[in-house]
């Protein structure tokens, strides 16, 4: 009987999306960014812009005439989207360079580049991320999703920070996820070395994500730079590349998913919208403050965060 019911049900799934799609992509469609403002003379950054969410928030801040840098770790897919953004947009200030998050070096050596190239940074999108990886580590040795989704942005942004400050009023967003519900920060085992799972290793770094944002907003009180977190929606990208199961999930209920276009909206709302100052530090989804959980809203956590990221990066603590 068990078996007769499951036939039935993929039977049936297929056509209750069919008669439900109109009704799942109004939903989906919710959080449009519907700002107007445009940005000539403004410079850009924007993390994992090779692909997904990254590339579609790139080519709409390169549309409204801002100088985008996509920071990537594969340069030549970079140069092949930055020139369809250049096509699309007319805007052939889409620039392309070299940053592996997985690499401290190489995120030094990218900050050194762009301050020496660059006067300006208004808008800094630190987006790239690594999703439910099997165990490994980053160059420096630091688990891989707390590496790169966590500390590989808390080092850029601390090594433009000051350009970021010079170029006030400014902003960040950094993408995290609903999943950082499920987060925590073992501080006795940051690097997942007496346990790992590869899908809570995400969640733990999508919580950092906020706690981060949060800290960070607290630090810049007043200093012309606001500090965003989001979530951008369950979205089809590569992000999922690293598991099977996932890839299939994301098939199965295709229909439930965001396009990157759509997911890119609420990152988009945060870099570029009038009036988001006095919010600074919060969390948004759809294009709205967004509830987040305990631990993500524990200052004590986010202040001792700071502190340990300071200490694995080899930042003075101030």
């Amino acid at each position: 009987k068990m078996i007769t019911f499951l036939l039935l049900l993929l039977l049936l799934l297929p056509l209750f999306l069919y008669i439900a799609a109109p009704q799942i992509r109004k939903i989906l469609s919710r959080g449009v960014c519907t700002s107007t403002v445009q940005l000539p003379g403004k410079v850009a950054v924007v993390t994992g812009a090779n692909t997904g969410i990254g590339k579609e928030t790139a080519k709409e801040l390169a549309q409204r005439g801002a100088r985008v840098y996509l920071a990537c770790r594969d340069v030549l897919k970079g140069e092949l989207v930055a020139r369809e953004i250049q096509t699309m947009t007319g805007n052939k200030q889409v620039l392309v360079r070299k940053l592996d998050l997985a690499d401290t070096k190489s995120i030094r050596a990218f900050a050194k580049g762009f301050l020496a190239e660059e006067k300006h940074l208004h808008i800094l999108i630190n987006n790239a991320g690594v999703m439910m990886c099997p165990y490994t580590k980053t160059v420096d040795g630091f688990e891989m999703h707390m590496g790169v989704n966590h500390l590989g942005h808390f080092l850029l942004t601390h090594l433009l920070l000051e350009k970021l400050k010079e170029s006030a009023p400014s902003r960040i967003v950094n993408v995290s996820s609903l999943a950082h519900h499920l987060g925590r920060i073992h501080f006795h085992d940051l690097q997942g070395e007496k346990f790992y799972n590869s899908g809570l290793a995400y969640c733990h770094s999508k919580l950092a994500n906020i706690l981060f944002t949060q800290e960070l907003a607290r630090r810049l009180k007043g200093s012309g730079i606001t500090a965003y977190s989001v979530h951008p929606g369950t979205v089809k990208s590569e992000l999922v590349r690293h598991s099977p199961f996932m890839k299939w999930m994301w098939w199965l209920f295709s229909f439930f998913i965001k396009t990157p276009q759509q997911g890119a909206q609420t990152s988009l709302y945060c870099a570029i919208t009038e009036g988001l100052e006095v919010l600074s530090g919060h969390h948004f989804s759809d294009c709205s403050v967004a509830w987040v959980s305990a631990q993500a809203r524990n200052e004590t956590i986010a202040r001792r965060l700071w502190d340990v990221s300071c200490d694995l990066l080899g930042i003075p603590v101030d």
